[in-house]
């Protein structure tokens, strides 16, 4: 069922897995500011509701995922003197540490803040005709969210990508560069996602959320504070059913039933 308001964006969930549509296919799904805080309030959602173990972030339609900002949009708010939202008064994703996993099916275009939205997300599967590209030198617009891009895909990939706007890459190049995980046609990319999502909640979810936070925090710290940093963390397994269950089935040559408790 959709978030309260205007559908412009859908939020459902079953079996464990949410469902995060962009709707507003008309626009490409570009980002409207109350859009953009949708988002943000469904990922808050998702970060805060336990029974929810993994994600799946779309477009509607199948033209594109999301081409970013709404510069229609901002022309009516520039006309109306409001002006473009500066940093820090639009709702960051990244501040919200969410360490569940989540899934991009990347159903079209991906461009600027689309490709910011794919970003965020920890799986990145694309249909054959997606084309991503992040643009905003080509309308001298800022694009701070870029700055851990290269550690995605190295300084060289990153450059071209972000400074050469216009410059858009197919899913295959997306593949090359190690930024998408598969590249499936566009009829199988639901089935594809789903089914990563749903492998996902056969597996332990505290270690999952656990290794998902020291991957990405490991980043800042030196190898040995990282080893620390890890270490510490993962003793909040220690004395979970889950982590008791998991050896039993192993040793009852059975799949392990877990209640992330």
């Amino acid at each position: 069922m959709p978030i309260t308001g205007p559908d412009i964006l859908l939020y459902e969930k079953k079996d464990r897995i949410v469902q995060i549509t962009l709707n507003r296919p008309e626009r490409m799904n570009a980002l409207s500011v109350e859009l953009m805080e949708r988002v943000y309030d469904s990922f808050q959602r998702f970060r805060d509701d336990d029974d929810a173990w993994v994600a799946v972030v779309t477009g509607a339609g199948d033209k594109a995922f999301c081409t970013g900002f709404d510069l229609v949009d901002q022309s009516k708010r520039d006309k109306e003197g409001v002006g473009f939202p500066k940093p820090g008064q639009m709702p960051q994703i990244s501040e919200l540490e969410i360490w569940k996993p989540i899934i991009a099916a990347i159903n079209g275009y991906a461009i600027a803040g689309g490709w910011m939205l794919a970003q965020f997300c920890d799986i990145r599967i694309a249909a054959e005709n997606a084309e991503m590209g992040i643009a905003e030198t080509r309308w001298n617009l800022p694009a701070a969210w870029a700055t851990n891009l290269a550690r995605q895909i190295g300084l060289g990939h990153a450059l071209e990508i972000v400074l050469w706007g216009d410059q858009r890459i197919t899913a295959q190049r997306g593949y090359e560069i190690g930024w998408i995980n598969r590249v499936v046609p566009q009829e199988r990319l639901m089935s594809e996602a789903m089914s990563w999502a749903e492998r996902m909640l056969s597996l332990g979810p505290r270690s999952v959320r656990d290794l998902k936070e020291i991957l990405y925090r490991g980043f800042s710290f030196a190898p040995r504070e990282g080893l620390a940093f890890a270490s510490a963390l993962s003793a909040n397994l220690l004395g979970m059913e889950d982590t008791a269950e998991g050896p039993k089935a192993f040793a009852e040559k059975r799949k392990p039933v877990f209640k992330n408790r």
